[in-house]
């Protein structure tokens, strides 16, 4: 297990640099029980930093199974209005939001894809206005994770439990950065290189992106108007705070209706306690037209039929295969991490603020410049070490972006 020292410099690295807390707010925390002890110490570094207030959400792996084992389908299908309204009054608030998700990737293997549809699906209606504080950007908000029993024995599974968690623990301490003397300091410096890439790319300005790699072959059109992003964001109050950590991407948006062609994964995605693995999408003219999946395939299915918007994409994102998580050599069973290793894309919500004006835009406004809207907003892994990207311009003229995984591009040109 690591020492205190270095969850206390992790904790401090969530509060200061992912949500990046302010003295007088309040903050609200969804964490795993069996992280208690690494969740008591977010707690003191919080009220140290001057919270105003601080609450915790636990979820509970075991009780989550049990629940989809003995509840009827009327409570599976119910999201809880108090829940809605506790998430809403924090965000009402200005509060900063920290999410520790560390859940079992093999949690709900066993269970009847369409009830763990049928409660995704409750969750993403009950909370449309919740998220659209996160994916606009309204408050601060960070993912992180750390190790879990389960979890650990997925990644390590010659491993004791014991074993498997501490192997864990030293991954993730070296993949975010908190295995240097200053981690703050560190992620400040990676910020701006991730700032450097995605000036590149918006100063480009390309029209469309071309993908090839093993199973793929994509021609992805972007809106007038998109942005990139990456690293660190500013909230709504001028805030600058990091969703991720960690982060490897710079990413934008596809165009809803100008996507064509097909996609390959290369790591298994973990969507909702199952695996979706060695899939393969169809796209024509933005719509999800076709796909296989060696495993998940029902649960793959499930996730297409959220809504109309979850057949189409709403996310790019660009990360060279020399990231922290790739070199790992790790596979994470974990989409904070395992994006992170590799270029990805998201069915599902696009963010509205990867759109000049985009977040002052209602859903007619961003559907007509080819932003896409759903309930959910799901990533999913396509890079590799064998992934070549080209980039076209207004003009028609082609260069190369990526090429065999990592940047084509002189990223380090501006720094």
């Amino acid at each position: 297990m690591v020492d205190v020292r270095t969850q206390e410099k992790y904790a401090e690295l969530a509060l200061r640099t992912g949500v990046n807390l302010q003295k007088g707010q309040a903050l609200m925390i969804n964490a795993p029980i069996e992280g208690a002890d690494f969740t008591k110490i977010v707690v003191r570094k919080a009220w140290e930093l001057g919270a105003k207030d601080v609450h915790i959400n636990w979820v509970d792996d075991e009780l989550t199974l049990l629940k989809y084992e003995n509840a009827p389908d009327e409570v599976i299908a119910d999201y809880p209005e108090w829940k809605v309204l506790l998430h809403d009054t924090f965000a009402e608030d200005g509060a900063a939001v920290l999410n520790i998700r560390s859940t079992n990737p093999d949690l709900l293997k066993d269970i009847d894809p369409t009830k763990v549809a049928m409660a995704n699906k409750a969750a993403a209606l009950a909370m449309v206005n919740f998220r659209k504080y996160t994916m606009n950007d309204r408050i601060t908000w960070s993912i992180i994770s750390i190790p879990t029993g389960d979890w650990a024995q997925k990644i390590f599974p010659d491993k004791s439990r014991e074993d498997a968690i501490e192997s864990l623990w030293d991954a993730i301490v070296k993949i975010v950065r908190v295995d240097q003397e200053d981690p703050i300091a560190a992620w400040d410096k990676h910020n701006q290189t991730l700032a450097t890439a995605r000036e590149i790319l918006n100063e480009k300005n390309y029209k469309k992106l071309v993908f090839r790699a093993p199973g793929t072959d994509l021609e992805m059109e972007l809106p007038e108007g998109h942005i990139w992003k990456g690293g660190s964001a500013e909230s709504e109050k001028g805030i600058i705070f990091n969703p991720n950590i960690p982060t490897e991407e710079v990413f934008s948006l596809p165009h809803k209706y100008g996507v064509n062609g097909t996609v390959a994964s290369t790591k298994p995605l973990n969507y909702g306690g199952s695996l979706i693995d060695n899939f393969s999408l169809t796209f024509k003219d933005g719509k999800v037209v076709d796909f296989k999946a060696e495993q998940g395939e029902d649960t793959l299915k499930h996730l297409l039929e959220t809504d109309e918007g979850a057949t189409r994409l709403g996310e790019i994102a660009l990360v060279p295969h020399e990231s922290p998580v790739s070199q790992s050599g790790l596979i994470f069973y974990n989409t904070l991490f395992d994006e992170n290793a590799s270029c990805h894309i998201a069915l599902g919500k696009a963010y509205p603020t990867n759109l000049e004006g985009g977040s002052s835009m209602n859903e007619e406004e961003l559907d007509k410049h080819g932003v896409n809207d759903s309930l959910t907003h799901v990533d999913f892994m396509i890079g590799s070490e064998k992934l070549d990207i080209d980039g076209v311009k207004a003009d028609g003229t082609t260069e190369a972006v990526f090429r065999n995984g990592t940047w084509a591009l002189n990223i380090k040109e501006k720094n």
